[in-house]
């Protein structure tokens, strides 16, 4: 296809790969992120040795090329293209931020076990970026997000860099509330199944047959919110999972615990509380509090920052709008009482 085919509306450009990087682990097994480009993009694609042409209009040709060689640069790395890769690279690109898919993706936090942990999304990078730069952040955002398993990879990043000499997890138990006394069991038995999660996110990070004996010397603790009061916590790493769960006393009394050489990230979801009838979200009001405070840094993730089964972001993307529609709704019924 030479210029003179091309309509007036389309442009080409050959792409050429350097020859150290292997065209399978760019194009995928059976040319699997191929066929996720050629579907991403209004654009004709062809390969021939380290040559892939692109036909279509221009800003579609443009965009392909842009992926092509955050792409290669991901591969340079080291790092495995897989598809979920290829395909959060074009959504970055798609969102027509200035941010390189490459620098997101390839973003390393902890290793451990042939794992490696790193941010997949743009917003989940700034959010790791504000717990590198701020004292206080907050992730609020819906569940699969990584907020928490974020925090949790950059505190154990921190304890083995030695920045700090511990990490506290903590988490409210709303849900048993006052009745936890009434529990069967032991308080160690009564509490565990709100910190479970906690503990499996440390199972991802940390050599299995070291956490008892960093539970053990309190290197790391994992405790209930309300085991916090009237502690000062000096060079920790603190993390308080569910926040949308305190009351405002509750997430005053926790931010008060900050002592020198802390640093504290605060997790929740605003639309998951549970907390009885009347009693406010103190993560809700705690923005309103802190906002423009220096060192404090909030930070949102949304549908588009759901890291597990793709489908699980569709599922939380339509419960958005749903509740949207509702509230739509509600505001409607309340108008056409007052006009009455």
């Amino acid at each position: 296809m030479t210029e003179s085919n091309l309509r007036s509306d389309q442009t080409q450009h050959v792409v050429v790969v350097p020859t150290s990087i292997n065209m399978v682990s760019l194009l995928g097994p059976g040319d699997e992120h191929l066929r996720l480009i050629e579907k991403s993009f209004s654009t004709d694609i062809h390969v021939r040795g380290n040559q892939i042409r692109l036909r279509g209009e221009a800003a579609e040709v443009a965009l392909a090329e842009r992926l092509i060689d955050e792409l290669v640069t991901i591969v340079r790395t080291g790092q495995g293209l897989t598809s979920e890769t290829v395909e959060r690279a074009v959504s970055m690109l798609r969102a027509s931020d200035h941010a390189r898919p490459a620098d997101v993706l390839s973003l390393n936090i902890l290793s451990n076990r042939g794992r490696t942990i790193r941010p997949k999304t743009l917003n989940q990078k700034r959010y790791v970026d504000a717990i590198d730069k701020h004292t206080i952040v907050f992730g609020i955002g819906p569940a699969g997000t990584g907020k928490t398993y974020l925090a949790m990879a950059k505190a154990v990043q921190a304890l083995q860099a030695k920045q700090v000499n511990r990490i506290i997890l903590t988490r409210p138990a709303v849900e048993a509330g006052e009745r936890l006394g009434f529990l069967p069991g032991t308080l160690s038995e009564k509490i565990d199944p709100y910190l479970r999660p906690l503990y499996d996110a440390l199972h991802d990070m940390i050599d299995p047959e070291t956490i008892p004996k960093l539970l053990t010397s309190g290197t790391i603790e994992v405790a209930p919110l309300a085991f916090m009061r009237g502690r000062s916590l000096n060079d920790s790493f603190i993390i308080l999972d569910e926040a949308q769960n305190t009351s405002p006393e509750q997430m005053k009394m926790f931010l008060t615990r900050l002592g020198f050489g802390s640093k504290i990230v605060v997790t929740g979801d605003v639309t998951q509380v549970d907390l009885p009838g009347g009693v406010q979200s103190g993560l809700r009001v705690v923005e309103g509090i802190l906002d423009g405070l220096d060192d404090v840094s909030f930070n949102r993730l949304t549908s588009h920052d759901v890291v597990r089964h793709r489908l699980v972001g569709k599922i939380v993307a339509r419960y958005d709008e749903y509740d949207a529609v509702q509230t739509a709704r509600e505001l409607g019924r309340h108008h056409s009482q007052d006009r009455r």
